[in-house]
């Protein structure tokens, strides 16, 4: 969906689809912290706020697979919002229908909402938090921004956990900054292996846990590919030809300098 009028319409549009989901019997489920038990983003049930950071320009398309990854695998089947930042869709590229169904997404269960202004991008966000239809919420933004401050990272934290649900917030052209999210990750795309005949591999990732607010301070990497069928990210599976992959729950390096900086930055390419 694309929606051409003013902001405040956006908006406005946006809370008459979601009371459309909305009815009888369709809250959200609560599941139990994790906090003090082994953390992993194969096992984990999100909940809350997570900052996602591209870990350069060329990982926009990345973070936002990943994003998309974590809200399909939390939405358990209910529809996803996702706001979409235009300046995050004229870098990285526009949602790509064929590429979204390769990863498992039902396209009616996505309502894609593109806003030009990123007070607007927050609106969004607690608007489809508080819909107990909506399963999980994506926003993608682009590059730094005043409005989103540690003030608004607060007002998405509450709504998600007044209304039980799960946002993440995809970056790209930001460094990483202090927040109230639960969790705060860098994102990079790595190479896939290649399935039989030459086939294109699954989508593959290097996550980098480099905070968890409810404890476990230890930065940790997790390789790790999305499984289309079960709709879950999961290890990769070991390489032939004697290439060591690198080992989940490896304390990974302190984070560099400013995201964008790596060579190869390539231009805008297509979501998915």
């Amino acid at each position: 969906m694309r929606n051409e009028t003013p902001e405040r319409d956006q908006i406005a549009a946006l809370r008459a689809q979601l009371a459309t989901l909305e009815g009888p019997g369709g809250g959200r489920v609560r599941t139990t912290s994790e906090t003090g038990v082994e953390f992993s983003p194969f096992s984990s049930d999100f909940q809350g706020l997570h900052d996602l950071y591209a870990d350069s320009v060329a990982d926009a398309v990345a973070v936002n697979a990943f994003g998309l990854g974590l809200a399909l695998r939390t939405a358990a089947g209910r529809p996803i919002v996702w706001g979409l930042h235009d300046q995050m869709a004229n870098e990285a590229g526009l949602p790509h229908g064929p590429g979204l169904q390769e990863m498992g997404v039902d396209p009616t269960g996505l309502l894609l909402v593109r806003v030009r202004d990123m007070k607007a991008l927050l609106a969004v966000g607690e608007d489809a938090l508080r819909s107990p239809a909506v399963g999980a919420v994506l926003l993608s933004a682009w590059g730094e921004a005043k409005a989103l401050s540690l003030t608004a990272s607060r007002r998405l934290a509450l709504a998600a956990e007044a209304g039980g649900g799960a946002l993440f917030l995809a970056r790209a052209g930001a460094v990483p900054a202090p927040s109230a999210a639960e969790t705060r990750w860098a994102i990079r795309a790595v190479a896939s292996r290649p399935l039989e005949a030459g086939a294109p591999g699954h989508p593959s990732f290097l996550a980098t846990l480099l905070r968890r607010r409810s404890g476990g301070g230890e930065t940790k990497i997790w390789p790790m590919e999305w499984d289309r069928d079960h709709r879950s990210f999961r290890p990769p599976a070991p390489l032939s030809g004697g290439l060591v992959p690198l080992a989940a729950h490896r304390t990974a390096p302190a984070p560099g300098g400013r995201a964008g900086d790596r060579a190869g930055d390539s231009g805008p390419r297509r979501v998915a």
